[in-house]
């Protein structure tokens, strides 16, 4: 209850302050943040678009864009959003990151490569960077790649379900059924929820 009162006195202030100075970019980009996180995302998506309609190099307004468009499906778009961040801060690793998950999803498989490989440059602690470029090797057939990258994300991330699970697949796909039931039950005592087809596939061998 007092986060929801904390929450509301900040967009009240926000609010304010756009009653007061109504081309305040700052403004519409902190409000518009508050109003996504409320799951307001088409209030939200027009705050952000105004707070950089003047060209304001606000980066983080085209991110929490293209978070916003991802959600409605528009690909496309989420593309467009995190290639224009990453063109006013071309260190901003998380952008790089968003790309290459768009990248992915529109299997555009080496252009994901290429930017996953630029966010871990930049930041090596992303966790969902390394799972998708393991993802991206993983949808190329580079199976030894995709066992490799997922390896060093588990290293890094050791309970990291989605990892465990996607490595059991990866070992699965090249015939390693001990390997592959060892991180898959790891992946299902962390809770993931496995997909059914290939918990049907690898029944025998987790009772092993």
């Amino acid at each position: 209850m007092e986060n929801a009162n904390v929450s509301q006195t900040f967009i009240e202030k926000q609010v304010n302050m756009l009653q007061s100075n109504p081309g305040c970019a700052t403004a519409k980009y902190n409000l518009g943040v508050m109003l996504m996180e409320q799951g307001r995302l088409d209030e939200a998506k027009i705050l952000f678009e105004e707070a950089i309609a003047d060209g304001t190099r606000m980066f983080e307004a085209y991110v929490n864009l293209g978070y916003i468009y991802f959600k409605q499906g528009n690909l496309e778009k989420v593309e467009e959003c995190n290639r224009r961040a990453v063109q006013i801060e071309p260190r901003y690793a998380r952008g790089y990151a968003n790309l290459g998950f768009a990248y992915l999803q529109m299997e555009r498989t080496d252009e994901a490569i290429e930017v996953l490989h630029k966010a871990i440059e930049l930041n090596p602690r992303i966790v969902q960077a390394w799972c998708n470029l393991a993802n991206a090797y993983l949808q190329k057939g580079e199976l030894d790649r995709a066992i490799e990258t997922n390896q060093k994300l588990l290293e890094m991330a050791p309970d990291f379900s989605l990892g465990h699970n996607n490595l059991a697949y990866a070992y699965y796909l090249k015939g390693d059924m001990v390997r592959a039931a060892g991180h898959l039950k790891r992946a299902l005592e962390l809770g993931f929820e496995a997909h059914p087809d290939f918990l049907k596939e690898m029944e025998p061998y987790l009772k092993k």
